[in-house]
């Protein structure tokens, strides 16, 4: 199971996200993710698939930018850079490897992460969606701000490896493997086989 593991740094490194993380802030998604991650511990969710979405969760994003300020009002209108994440994060995660099952789940949380889309109104949020849209939510930045603030690619790429080494930790002490769990990133076991 964990030879074949797609790691954060794997995604981050990768072409696709070194173009298009930094346009959702690529400080923004260590934060998520790493928030993502403690949430995923205290709710008792897959951490891999929650530092995952986490990270990718603004891979969508365009700049909103309209005279050097950020249009926030444009962005609440026209933005759907939840579905253009969750396409681009899906193809980014197959062509990784990773499994069919987590890359759908990952997807789906990423789809669903914001209340800016209008894809999000009126649909009950799983587990981990919530997770994913109350761990985007956790960047206490205010929203134009927390796109756009900057972190230094070899402080992220640490961030990642640190997170990376938590989430094959937990992964590594997890009883079930993952296509045991037939594609529904629910609950990890407690103790359980």
């Amino acid at each position: 199971m964990l030879e074949d593991h797609v790691t954060l740094e794997t995604l981050i490194t990768d072409s696709v996200a070194r173009k298009h993380l930094p346009k959702g802030g690529l400080r923004h998604a260590v934060i998520t993710a790493e928030h993502a991650f403690q949430l995923g511990e205290e709710r008792n969710l897959c951490v891999d698939v929650a530092t995952k979405a986490g990270l990718l969760h603004d891979i969508g994003h365009t700049s909103w930018e309209n005279q050097g300020e950020w249009d926030y009002e444009s962005y609440n209108y026209f933005d759907i850079h939840t579905i253009k994440g969750a396409e681009r994060a899906h193809e980014l995660l197959i062509f990784k490897g990773e499994d069919l099952g987590k890359s759908r789940d990952i997807s789906l949380a990423i789809l669903f992460h914001s209340a800016s889309s209008p894809i999000s109104e009126n649909v009950t949020l799983t587990p981990m969606q919530k997770l994913v849209f109350d761990a985007d939510d956790m960047d206490h930045e205010k929203d134009e701000e927390r796109h756009n603030l900057e972190i230094d690619f070899t402080e992220a790429l640490e961030r990642v490896r640190r997170l990376d080494i938590l989430v094959y930790k937990m992964l590594k002490d997890c009883k079930r493997q993952c296509k045991d769990c037939d594609g529904r990133v629910g609950e990890l076991s407690n103790g359980e086989s």
